[in-house]
């Protein structure tokens, strides 16, 4: 073949956003998830509350909304990146995805 005659091949990669919430299939892993959140950045309450965010569009913001009393527009809202929710508005959803808080001694 003559130089100069190859032809190259660009090969194309597809690139997709990762989101962690297809990632979190199980109580268990959204347990976790949460759980290496407070240990990892306990002073990170943005970074916790899109935790909670995150388990709740893995289970279904709709049915969260539902089960913590909220609706869908204000539980997005508070768990956005820019998202302040109340504490109790985090009790609210925790209950909602069925996790619990842990305290321990420091």
């Amino acid at each position: 073949m003559p130089k100069g005659s190859l032809k190259k091949s660009a090969a194309k990669t597809k690139t997709v956003p990762y989101d962690v919430a297809e990632q979190l299939r199980t109580p268990e892993e959204m347990a976790a998830y949460l759980d290496a959140w407070l240990a990892e950045a306990p002073d990170d309450a943005a970074g916790i509350a899109r935790a909670l965010g995150d388990i709740a569009r893995a289970k279904g913001m709709s049915q969260v909304a539902r089960d913590a009393g909220l609706s869908r527009e204000s539980l997005y809202k508070a768990l956005s990146e820019n998202g302040n929710p109340s504490f109790a508005t985090v009790l609210k959803v925790a209950r909602a995805l069925g996790v619990r808080l842990h305290a321990e001694a420091a």
